[in-house]
């Protein structure tokens, strides 16, 4: 039952749901994150913390950085069907289209990063 409602309590959340539309294009670090939300690195690190949590993103070692992505095998029928309504949602929203685009052009090592 808890880990039902850490998924719904992670998808309430406008700027989670951001997060997991602009992984949808490609794995990206907390900082490439944080360049596109223009958001602080702690508050970017506690939305991703509460997606790993609800088993919604998962997160790899990539050199000097931790990059976090859609699980390609979700852990349960609900995580499938939670992650497939967000797939679904949202094509044409302005927010999603310009969040897409910068995702498009970020580069993490033309950002500041902190390491």
């Amino acid at each position: 039952m808890k880990k039902i409602s850490k998924v719904f309590k992670a998808l309430s959340d406008e700027t989670r749901i951001r997060i997991l539309k602009m992984l949808e294009s490609r794995p990206l670090c907390v900082c490439e994150i944080q360049h596109v939300l223009k958001g602080s690195q702690p508050n970017v690190s506690h939305h991703l913390k509460s997606l790993y949590e609800a088993g919604l993103v998962v997160s790899k070692k990539d050199g000097l950085w931790i990059s976090y992505s859609l699980p390609e095998k979700p852990e349960s029928p609900l995580h499938a069907a939670a992650l497939a309504l967000v797939r679904k949602s949202l094509p044409a929203d302005e927010t999603i289209r310009k969040d897409r685009a910068v995702v498009a052009s970020v580069n993490r090592l033309e950002i500041t990063c902190r390491r």
